[in-house]
């Protein structure tokens, strides 16, 4: 990380913030409704912790779960977290009783037609999904607000299953929900103005910076991790190491890389689980027993204090699927990996704002900064892009043979920024 921030990047930063607030065609005046109680479908780590920023900004919740254990795990994690809130010093024991009384956990899907919002946080199924929100429809109260915390999925087609389209939008909370400031406010086709508004006012008030996106596969955030996710992948098999990989990003500023954020998350997560079906590099990790943390082992190995250490193992396996694929390896250099990181962002970030998935650059810079660790000392990757120099970045994605959208090369050729 540079020693100095970019020229204006707190200033910056502190303007998109405020800017994010606020949605351009809502007029001050539009009507907002309470949101007194909410309903919370599932009670694993995601909807346990969107609970609670209700619970402690002192909105009673209903938590609900199919099966009794899963609903006991659920509120004992909640109660465990308070626990450690009390310890920290950041709530006293009477306000964390005062939030875990305002808890409700239930069984009864019923249970959840009281409710002012509903916000439904189970696994990322659109059959699933569909299914609820054809269930809410028939059950929330007139006036309900219906949420899904989907990260990637269609609202519309979430919509298009109730009777009351202008009712439903994506609250995506980013894990720990209870923690991480980010909320992406995603706004369907039929969206009511009146419930986009009351999303965006409640969302200060429970502890979330609030940005509002369009409806495409993984919105603002996860839309621009994919194209960094494909590089790094790609640069593995042409030879570049992970662990020079990840360290680029921490040396850039990222709290971690690509891989130790797979690492962290398990990359067990989503795997078919059957050990003879080895079509990727990760079937082989995971049939190797290499999860990731949790395991000792995943990209790196772990000791006991989960300092991570390159694998020779892994390094072997990465080795024979490049063989395999016929790909010759060659020394890739930092500059290289750095560029093929983030310029490839960029580029997705242009074509989010040339489709109005974003209501503006700035709003791409605090969902980067505040949802995935995007360093401050850049002031987001739509500022720093500016910086770095759009032809620089036009001219190193045609470098490197990736494409380049119409929106970021007319404005390179302009010499324009992005706001």
């Amino acid at each position: 990380m540079p020693s100095e921030p970019l020229t204006g990047a707190k200033a910056h930063i502190d303007t998109a913030r405020a800017l994010a607030a606020t949605v351009d065609d809502i007029a001050a005046d539009t009507p907002r409704k309470t949101i007194a109680h909410v309903g919370v479908l599932g009670a694993g780590t995601m909807g346990g912790g969107i609970a609670m920023n209700f619970l402690t900004a002192g909105i009673p919740v209903t938590i609900v779960e199919t099966e009794q254990a899963a609903l006991d795990r659920g509120v004992a994690t909640i109660g465990k977290n308070y626990a450690a809130s009390v310890k920290r010093g950041k709530l006293t024991e009477d306000e964390a009783a005062a939030a875990m009384a305002r808890l409700t956990p239930s069984l009864r899907f019923d249970d959840l037609g009281a409710a002012d919002l509903v916000i439904e946080a189970v696994y990322e199924n659109m059959d699933l999904k569909k299914d609820i929100f054809a269930r809410l429809d028939k059950l929330a109260k007139p006036g309900a607000i219906l949420a899904s915390n989907t990260s990637y999925l269609d609202i519309d087609q979430m919509a298009a299953q109730t009777a009351r389209p202008e009712a439903v939008l994506g609250m995506h909370f980013f894990s720990p929900a209870n923690v991480m400031k980010l909320l992406e406010v995603v706004r369907g086709a039929k969206t009511g103005k009146s419930e986009l508004a009351t999303v965006m006012e409640i969302a200060p008030k429970i502890g979330k910076i609030a940005v509002v996106s369009g409806v495409c596969p993984g919105f603002i955030g996860n839309r621009m991790l994919s194209p960094r996710q494909a590089q790094a992948q790609a640069m593995l098999m042409e030879g570049a190491a992970y662990n020079d990989i990840d360290d680029v990003l921490l040396e850039f500023g990222f709290p971690m890389g690509p891989f130790q954020m797979g690492d962290l998350a398990g990359l067990d997560i989503g795997w078919h689980r059957d050990p003879a079906k080895i079509e990727t590099i990760r079937d082989a990790l995971c049939a190797a027993g290499r999860w990731g943390q949790k395991t000792g082992k995943g990209y790196y190995d772990y000791d006991e204090a989960r300092q991570r250490t390159p694998s020779p193992e892994v390094k072997a396996i990465i080795a024979d699927f490049a063989a395999k694929q016929g790909l010759a390896q060659r020394a890739i250099s930092k500059d290289e990996i750095r560029e093929r990181l983030l310029y490839p962002m960029v580029d997705e970030g242009a074509k989010i704002i040339d489709e109005g998935m974003a209501q503006r650059a700035s709003d791409i810079d605090t969902v980067w900064l505040n949802g995935y660790g995007w360093p401050a000392w850049t002031g987001g990757p739509m500022y720093w892009a500016a910086h770095e120099g759009l032809g620089k970045i036009v001219s190193g994605l045609e470098k490197y043979g990736l494409p380049v959208s119409p929106f970021l090369r007319a404005k390179a050729e302009a010499g324009a920024g992005f706001d």
